[in-house]
């Protein structure tokens, strides 16, 4: 894992709110940095090299695919996550919130 995935993932491996998270989950053909089962929430942390060549198309391409397996991705800047980790997981968490009563 890179160091913003480290960081992140000591919050996350606390059950903040009582979400559980997987780290490097398989689903498909594709593996996530984070998920949230009872959400179904996939977060991903995206340093640089997502923004560069033909990774954006990958990427979106990813994401409908998720998308049409009833998976919301969470893309997050890595810089971000380096930044202000309690913010970002706050707004996880708050992202967890809404996906799970929708689920209900």
């Amino acid at each position: 894992m890179t160091l913003p995935e480290v960081k992140l993932w000591t919050s996350l491996r606390q059950r903040p709110q009582g979400f559980k998270f997987r780290r490097q989950h398989p689903i498909g053909p594709y593996v996530l940095d984070f998920y949230c089962p009872m959400a179904r929430l996939a977060i991903e942390v995206d340093g640089a090299v997502h923004g560069m060549g033909t990774n954006p198309g990958r990427d979106a391409v990813r994401d409908n695919w998720l998308g049409s397996e009833i998976v919301q991705t969470i893309r997050i800047p890595a810089s971000d996550v380096l930044s202000n980790v309690d913010g970002i997981v706050r707004m996880i968490i708050e992202r967890c919130v809404v996906r799970s009563r929708a689920e209900s």
